[in-house]
């Protein structure tokens, strides 16, 4: 196997870190990550293929499992895994098993949030679930009762699984319509992806799509923002905006442990199967940057924030601020 040196490097020069400058050997092809591609879509084409064979009760569940799981392997194949061939990579993960969003736009978005001393903040970081106070003020009175319904984990992953959807695809049709970063172009090869999926349900499987959508995609979308949830918390110090959510043994594999998300912020050229190792010799370290925003469980989440709000809805200082010493490294985000 080939092998290529990646040098890691962080954003927070200020800050003294084992891993402030470290080179180590990176896969030119990442074999786990590539088997796991590989068992995600025959697992889902088996699974949808059983559909009217097997009960709707056995059938959803798993391939709500395989959607979330394929959601984490396009998150891992963004930061470039699993191979140094970019190509590749990005035709691993275009096919959308969910249907409803581009890979492409989760690609650009998901490296603007990873511009780490814009965390939180609600213009800049395309995921935040933050709000300005001008723009919180706008808001009519239903709207601002389902956001901060949606600020509690139940809220998230119930009303958030249908309205972060409705609202995306709301906001990607004003985009279209003024071709905004070259959206149509991205819209039109996500459809012409979308055939081979679609056929394959409606023509093969023979599976209305309403089913699929309602039984399955919604449902998956749901389990993936539980992962979100608590991943941020608006806080001065950049590197202190980022959780770590440990013990995850059962969501933990499903995400990829992007659990440890403290790491995956400071390394995301780590793969997924290295997170624990690398977490445990630099535990300490980097709970102690992150100001100990530390839970022990998702369990541990869901006991603080099932039905309480997991901050303000309205940013706390307006816009995050950027720490002086703060300088966006490319590295991190390609």
């Amino acid at each position: 196997m080939l092998d290529s040196t990646i040098t890691v490097t962080t954003t927070d020069p200020a800050t003294p870190r084992a891993m402030a400058r470290t080179n180590y050997k990176r896969a030119a092809v990442e074999v786990p990550t590539v088997l796991l591609i590989g068992i995600t879509y025959g697992g889902w084409l088996l699974m949808t293929a059983a559909y009217g064979r097997w009960p709707l009760w056995i059938v959803a569940p798993v391939v709500v499992v395989l959607l979330t799981l394929h959601s984490s392997l396009q998150h891992e194949i963004i930061h470039g895994h699993p191979t140094r061939w970019g190509w590749v990579n990005r035709l691993l993960g275009m096919v959308p098993l969910s249907l409803w969003l581009p890979f492409e736009r989760y690609r650009q978005n998901h490296l603007e949030h990873h511009i780490d001393e814009r965390l939180t903040d609600p213009l800049d970081d395309s995921e935040s679930y933050y709000w300005t106070p001008e723009d919180w003020a706008r808001l009519q009175p239903t709207t601002r009762v389902l956001l901060s319904m949606e600020q509690t984990l139940a809220g998230r992953v119930i009303i958030g699984s249908f309205w972060r959807i409705t609202v995306f695809l709301r906001i990607e049709l004003h985009a279209v319509i003024r071709n905004e970063k070259r959206v149509r172009a991205v819209w039109i090869e996500h459809l012409l992806w979308c055939i081979p999926t679609v056929l394959w349900l409606t023509l093969v499987c023979r599976m209305p799509l309403w089913i699929y959508v309602a039984a399955m995609v919604i449902p998956a979308n749901g389990v993936a923002l539980i992962r979100s949830f608590a991943e941020h918390r608006a806080r001065p110090e950049s590197r202190q905006r980022t959780a770590i959510v440990e013990r995850a043994w059962l969501l933990g594999p499903l995400f990829l442990f992007n659990n440890l998300h403290a790491l995956h912020h400071e390394a995301p050229a780590i793969p997924w199967y290295q997170y624990n190792a690398r977490y445990r010799a630099e535990r300490e370290r980097l709970i102690g940057e992150n100001g100990g925003l530390v839970y022990s469980t998702y369990f541990d989440v869901a006991r603080r924030f099932l039905f309480r709000p997991h901050d303000a809805i309205v940013h706390p200082t307006g816009r995050a601020p950027t720490p002086k010493h703060a300088v966006h490294d490319p590295v991190l985000v390609t």
